[in-house]
């Protein structure tokens, strides 16, 4: 198994699409990059954020 399929206990992950997502709920990455949402100003996390690591499983 490669070091980018060993699930990371310091990245917790629930989504499920995404292809680097572990059953166990971690995120398979060393490291992600966190992006800003564009034109997104609310002050809330979730509506100003999003993971810019994200690749979907589609994609594999």
């Amino acid at each position: 198994m490669s070091e980018m399929n060993k699930p990371n206990k310091s990245i917790q992950c629930g989504v499920c699409s995404c292809q680097f997502h572990d059953k166990s709920d971690y995120c398979s990455l060393a490291k992600i990059r966190v992006d800003a949402i564009p034109g997104q100003s609310s002050g809330k996390a979730e509506d100003e954020s999003m993971c810019g690591s994200y690749r979907c499983r589609c994609h594999e």
